[in-house]
């Protein structure tokens, strides 16, 4: 099946600077499962974040990209989550991010 990796950004994206090297082990990524995001991306697609670099920003996850998800937006991600047990792990990691002021990422498939 099919993964996306969600990890935290110790340090605030640059302005100016791409983020399209996969790199899972920077961020200590965790996996999730496609279907789930899939549920997930049709309920965020308000949500503000950016693509690949802080100068697109967008909203809703980038499905087969890279997307930087601000603190703020990590909050409202994971009240998207609700109860989910399938997405637990991951809400507990937006919910991180979002306390601690810093961007989450995400790699898509």
């Amino acid at each position: 099946m099919a993964k996306h990796e969600f990890g935290i950004m110790n340090m605030f994206p640059k302005q100016g600077e791409r983020y399209d090297e996969y790199e899972p082990q920077k961020y200590d990524c965790i996996s999730v499962d496609d279907i789930y995001i899939e549920i997930l991306d049709r309920q965020s697609l308000d949500i503000p974040v950016f693509y690949h670099t802080l100068d697109y920003p967008a909203q809703g996850l980038n499905y087969c990209g890279v997307t930087l998800i601000p603190p703020q937006s990590a909050a409202m991600l994971a009240v998207i989550i609700g109860d989910n047990d399938n997405l637990h792990t991951l809400k507990q990691l937006l919910e991180t991010a979002g306390r601690d002021n810093n961007f989450a990422i995400h790699y898509g498939i």
